[in-house]
């Protein structure tokens, strides 16, 4: 699901730029519209449930119990604290990525001096960072789940602090923002999976996920703008982006040492 997420990105930038240019920014709008109804046919003709299917409550014979029910039972998954956990590292995670992206734009071009046309191809850079990130991550995490979350977000946290360093380098952007995207999204699938796998199957608590990272968004764009009006300048952001990030790092070494406690290993079998 998210190798769709990181390669829409690299295709959609050139796509809704050329689109703008040659149309109109209204026209891009549309284009996203269009694609959007799209989008919406495939799910109501294809996923399961999405046309009337009867969805099945567990796999047949298969000897995982079947993800847990009503309400109150999808709300129970809560009271886990490796889902707590986890949740807050996502929202730290993304929320120090997010926030330093928000303005990058505006570091290419205040401080390492790409010129505005340069920003589309710069973001293609990132989303094709994105893209293997989320391909490494994925492999990773089958290995060691724990291990490669906390080296992507150290990775992470400091690639950000370096990208505030040489901003001014064109060449040296140019490299930390492909790894700013690879580390980035490295820890996605981790995230998800771990979430999903201690809320044992809740959609809920796998769904809060998302509101987690949406959360973690606003934080950090809100934070580096904080950081922007406050006369910091354009590379402010990366550097809170990085202390957001740090903070992820220690909620996700606390939740891996947890987990290898007695009790976390109760809570993650039972």
């Amino acid at each position: 699901m998210f190798a769709g997420l990181t390669v829409a990105n690299v295709l959609g930038v050139p796509f809704g730029a050329l689109v703008g240019e040659r149309w109109g920014w209204r026209a891009a709008f549309w284009a996203v519209t269009a694609i959007g109804v799209l989008a919406l046919a495939g799910i109501v003709a294809l996923v399961p449930g999405g046309a009337g299917e009867t969805r099945q409550s567990a796999v047949p014979g298969s000897s995982e119990p079947a993800p847990p029910s009503g309400l109150r039972a999808q709300f129970r998954a809560f009271r886990s604290w490796q889902v707590g956990l986890t949740l807050t590292a996502t929202a730290l995670g993304y929320g120090g990525m997010f926030g330093a992206f928000t303005y990058l734009a505006y570091t290419f071009t205040e401080v390492g001096g790409f010129s505005s046309a340069d920003v589309a191809w710069l973001l293609m850079v990132y989303g094709a960072g994105l893209v293997v990130g989320n391909l490494v991550g994925g492999r990773a995490a089958d290995r060691d789940r724990d291990r490669a979350l906390i080296i992507a977000l150290l990775g992470l946290a400091v690639t950000l602090a370096v990208f505030g360093l040489l901003a001014t380098s064109a060449a040296a952007s140019v490299v930390l923002v492909f790894l700013m995207g690879l580390f980035g999204f490295a820890s996605v699938p981790g995230m998800i999976t771990r979430v999903t796998d201690y809320a044992h199957g809740a959609a809920l608590a796998a769904s809060a996920n998302v509101s987690a990272s949406n959360l973690g968004n606003a934080l950090g764009a809100w934070l580096g703008g904080l950081a922007i009006t406050a006369g910091l300048g354009y590379t402010a952001p990366l550097y809170v982006g990085a202390g957001i990030v740090l903070l992820s790092v220690i909620v996700m070494a606390v939740a891996a040492q947890q987990a290898r406690s007695p009790a976390g290993q109760l809570e993650h079998h039972r």
